[in-house]
């Protein structure tokens, strides 16, 4: 179940199947499930906060960025750490700060209350994420794309699932029924635990293993080329977290404002959005599996262009239309990057998934403070104007070097 295996990925074995243990994986997804839909609640509230509280889009927007860099700094010192001294329990530890947070969220009715509940979250994410994605990678029996993006999906269900639960449940009943979305971190923490004990058990033999493919699986890549792909994923990274935290934190206003739907019209309109990108999510990573990373990473952010460029002159029908597309065709990237950061870099699965989660978070939410200052300058129409060329940055992936193939030999 452990092992990360040494087959070529043109070449998968007939029982490969067998040595990926799907339980962990499913465990694993359903805990970044409950992760992700309690997150998803902070930007879910920004509609009753911002009237109750009278906040501007760059307050918005703040929040966000307290939510996203608190995650983004500690994540990569968190991967690296644990990439010497795995700490399996941790898990439920992360999960128990998202608690308390989710808590903390609930009674707040100052912006420094939000700010330090968002704070919180944000720390749990950064101790959930580059322990979780190694337990994908160990219990990928060498499918690593699908198990990343079995991994991944949980999450981005989570995220769609929380504006839908917002809607139903936050929005009539007010911010005081957040508190009972604790029983989802509760539930996230028994399962957390039950998945540290499953790679507590195999540690030993998941390290020893590690360093032997690290060794053999050396691709013979000069350290500037290395560093120069690394920033190549950077950038790809920055186009398509900018361009979700445009969606996340504002196409609700967006819908509001240019075409006068209700809030819990635009929180449902929000759930399709992001539902497209967990179906994109589960697709990427088997594609990738076959037919290679970095194909997926072409078609995945610069095929987003046609459609990101469309939307800002689409109408209502048409607009939720081209959001699904394009969620679907933009959320394929993230588990193809992370692979093939992880192949580029052998033997750091827990700091270049660090470094990459926190990259995601830390770009999604500098680009959402950005985002809102230009919203309140130049209103929200023009946040779209501009985020429409974010997916050209795409182009790049013409400078990644073909290593397919080559971290399994």
């Amino acid at each position: 179940m452990e092992t990360t295996s040494s087959i070529p990925e043109s070449a998968p074995p007939r029982n490969l199947a067998e040595q990926t243990a799907f339980s962990i994986l499913l465990a694993i997804s359903f805990s970044h499930l409950l992760n992700d839909t309690i997150q998803a609640l902070i930007p879910s509230l920004y509609p009753l906060v911002k009237e109750e509280l009278n906040l501007t889009y760059t307050q918005l927007g703040l929040i966000t960025l307290t939510f996203q860099c608190t995650a983004s700094l500690l994540q990569p010192l968190v991967g690296l750490y644990t990439d010497r001294r795995p700490m399996p329990y941790s898990l439920a530890t992360g999960m128990g700060l998202t608690l308390l947070g989710l808590l903390l969220l609930s009674v707040s009715h100052s912006f420094l209350m939000i700010i330090g509940a968002a704070a919180l979250v944000g720390m749990g994410s950064a101790i959930f994420h580059p322990e979780a994605s190694r337990v994908a990678y160990m219990a990928s029996g060498g499918r690593r794309g699908l198990a990343q993006s079995l991994f991944q999906v949980g999450g981005n269900a989570g995220s769609s699932l929380g504006p839908l639960l917002a809607a139903a449940i936050i929005v009539p009943r007010g911010q005081s029924s957040v508190a009972w979305f604790s029983l989802l971190a509760g539930a996230g923490m028994l399962v957390l635990w039950y998945v540290g004990g499953w790679m507590s058990a195999r540690l030993q033999t998941f390290r020893r293993k590690s360093a032997a493919h690290a060794i053999a699986a050396s691709a013979p890549l000069p350290r500037a080329t290395v560093i120069s792909a690394l920033l190549v994923l950077v950038a790809l990274t920055f186009s398509k977290y900018v361009y979700l935290a445009s969606m996340t934190s504002y196409y609700t206003f967006y819908l509001i404002e240019r075409f006068q739907v209700s809030v819990q019209q635009s929180q449902v309109y929000l759930f399709v959005f992001l539902f497209a990108v967990a179906v994109g999510t589960i697709i990427g990573g088997p594609v990738g599996d076959r037919i290679g990373r970095k194909r997926v990473i072409w078609a995945s952010i610069l095929g987003v262009a046609p459609f990101s460029l469309w939307l800002p002159h689409a109408g209502l029908m048409t607009t939720i239309i081209l959001t699904v597309v394009i969620g679907v065709i933009l959320a394929s990237a993230f588990s193809a990057i992370l692979v093939y950061a992880q192949e580029l870099v052998p033997g750091k699965v827990g700091l270049i998934a660090g470094l990459f989660f926190g990259l995601a978070f830390g770009i999604a939410g500098i680009g959402s403070a950005v985002l809102g200052k230009v919203a309140d300058v130049k209103g929200i129409y023009a946040v779209y104007q501009f985020c429409a060329y974010l997916p050209l940055i795409g182009l790049l992936t013409a400078f990644l070097p073909n290593i397919e193939g080559q971290d399994d030999r």
